[in-house]
């Protein structure tokens, strides 16, 4: 079927978005329609089967397309900033753009590279303000969701992603970490409900604590549907080290 939408669309068309990002390896997001690309000037007159989404663009050429990929598709930088352009959500896309990361599929100064090419497309300010918190460091869409939280509640910036040696001296990274205060901030998501990965996290937080930290830990929806929570126990935490909010 991707094959015969991309030789109904002729010469120079491309599968794009979550259509080729998910060729590509991206796990966690569905998709019914194919994705497919052309030149703006491009006008497709075959009639193509329904699933078939076709986006024409006047920043695409043949340098976004994989020079050694088949069916042709765009390089993955392109594929995820396109499908964060077309999610249904705000939230999707922010998603879509920490799971392209997360999953080791592109570098976050990849996505920036190709963001700078973009003229015009959707959700640009949002794009480029969640690719700002993922170069600093924010990995996944809850991480994100922490990030937009300690602005809207005036909480001190923390350093992201900061990395620690524990007593072995294997190296740990720490969701969110004030060094003034001694403060960790861990924000889990649905995969900490495993048990193995439950008992490893109240391991290193028991290691983070007898080192002398204050370790918080919160689940996602919470850092999504109770952020006024989430602010006033980080808030207080702070405060107990030192650092007023």
């Amino acid at each position: 079927m991707l094959w015969v939408v991309l030789l109904g669309a002729g010469p120079s068309a491309a599968l794009v978005g979550l259509t080729a990002a998910r060729m590509d390896g991206l796990r966690g997001f569905d998709d019914d329609r194919i994705h497919l690309v052309v030149p703006e000037s491009r006008q497709v007159r075959a009639k193509l089967p329904a699933v078939a989404a076709v986006h024409r663009s006047a920043s695409f050429g043949s340098a976004d397309v994989h020079p050694a990929r088949f069916p042709p598709r765009t390089r993955m930088p392109r594929s995820i900033l396109d499908a964060a352009s077309w999610m249904r959500t705000d939230n999707l896309a922010r998603a879509v753009l920490a799971a392209g990361v997360q999953q080791r599929l592109v570098l976050p100064e990849a996505l920036s590279a190709a963001m700078a090419h973009r003229k015009r497309a959707p959700r640009q300010a949002l794009i480029r303000a969640t690719l700002c918190d993922i170069a600093d460091g924010a990995q996944a869409l809850s991480e994100l969701d922490f990030c937009e939280l300690t602005r809207r509640y005036g909480v001190p910036e923390p350093s992201r992603q900061a990395i620690r040696r524990d007593a072995t001296g294997r190296v740990r990274w720490l969701d969110a970490y004030w060094e003034r205060a001694r403060v960790v901030a861990e924000v889990d998501g649905l995969w900490h409900m495993d048990a193995a990965a439950w008992w490893a996290d109240m391991r290193r937080d028991n290691e983070l604590t007898a080192s002398g930290l204050r370790v918080l830990r919160f689940p996602a929806f919470a850092v999504r549907d109770q952020p006024e929570v989430v602010a006033a126990q980080i808030a207080a935490a702070l405060r107990l080290g030192g650092l007023a909010c």
